[in-house]
């Protein structure tokens, strides 16, 4: 069972992408630094955000062994998720990231055929924590993405006597009623980092101490200070930073494209030119990001990241 923990903002790396959807290395370089200029200390790539379902198995080997390059002896820690539908490559890329120098690796379910109740999820995590060994284990539950929803309390019961390496579960997940179990399972020794940057506030309240999400590739400052007002005591200003939060989602979910093609958008406004997303996602065109540009302007939000 790990000790590791991963506190504080996590940024979900977007994959970086050419005009003409090949791979972007050169551009990590850029979204380390952004992510250093706006204090974050650990990036988690090859995820959701990361469009890992849309990248080949070789692609996701490069984007690693690139991040891994880039941080080497920075300040910024990079977590690999590694998960798949098929469970061999994801044990390959379980061991690859270890091979490479990232401090954790994490994985969501296969979605396509589904584990069937806890015992089969287990089985196929203790699979690919084994292809990493010396390395902290997250399960990723994303129940909403991958359509596979099991008792996360039970998966830690479980998981902890089978995943010698099992560190805790990235929460991608809106059940806060079983999150509260889930911290306090096998005597509260996992790590549950809250992967819904829209509502971390919620979470900060029932015990969280890190969060991972894409949020804050594009808006650090903002849960930075939701987390310093909310150690101070400071409700109504994490309300209202939180809420900030809220607004620049819904902005990014109401354009065109739907959110991610909006957020890779956003971190080009940002002067870190991720690229577009690939399909089934959407894009926004040159007018549509002039539109985006202008609605974040009048939530606020230029203001609020300074």
């Amino acid at each position: 069972m790990s000790s590791f923990k991963l506190h504080g903002l996590v940024a979900a790396a977007h994959a970086p992408f050419k005009a003409d959807g090949s791979l972007n290395l050169a551009v990590v370089e850029k979204q380390a630094a952004h992510f250093l200029k706006n204090k974050i200390t650990t990036a988690f790539i090859n995820g959701s955000t990361g469009e890992s379902h849309s990248l080949s198995l070789i692609e996701r080997t490069l984007l690693a062994e690139r991040w891994l390059a880039v941080t080497k002896d920075t300040k910024l820690k990079v977590v690999v998720h590694v998960g798949s539908n098929c469970i061999e490559d994801a044990r390959t890329l379980a061991a690859h990231a270890q091979k490479h120098g990232a401090v954790a690796i994490s994985a969501l379910a296969p979605s396509y055929f589904k584990p069937r109740n806890v015992n089969a999820l287990v089985e196929c995590c203790v699979h690919i924590a084994e292809g990493a060994p010396a390395l902290p284990f997250y399960f990723y539950d994303i129940p909403a993405l991958t359509g596979v929803s099991l008792a996360m309390p039970e998966f830690l019961e479980q998981g902890g006597e089978r995943i010698p390496n099992l560190a805790g579960i990235k929460w991608t997940n809106v059940d806060m009623y079983n999150y509260q179990f889930a911290m306090r399972a096998a005597g509260g020794v996992f790590d549950l980092p809250w992967g819904n940057d829209e509502f971390m506030l919620a979470a900060l309240a029932l015990g969280a101490k890190g969060a991972v999400g894409s949020g804050y590739c594009f808006a650090a400052p903002v849960y930075h200070r939701i987390i310093k007002a909310f150690n101070a005591g400071d409700l109504d200003t994490a309300r209202m930073e939180q809420f900030r939060g809220a607004q620049l989602v819904k902005t990014l979910v109401a354009t065109p494209s739907g959110y991610l093609g909006a957020a890779k958008a956003l971190m080009g406004l940002l002067g870190v030119p991720v690229g577009p997303a690939r399909l089934p996602n959407g894009n926004l065109a040159a007018e549509e990001i002039q539109q985006l540009e202008s609605a974040l302007e009048k939530i606020g939000f230029w203001k609020w990241i300074q």
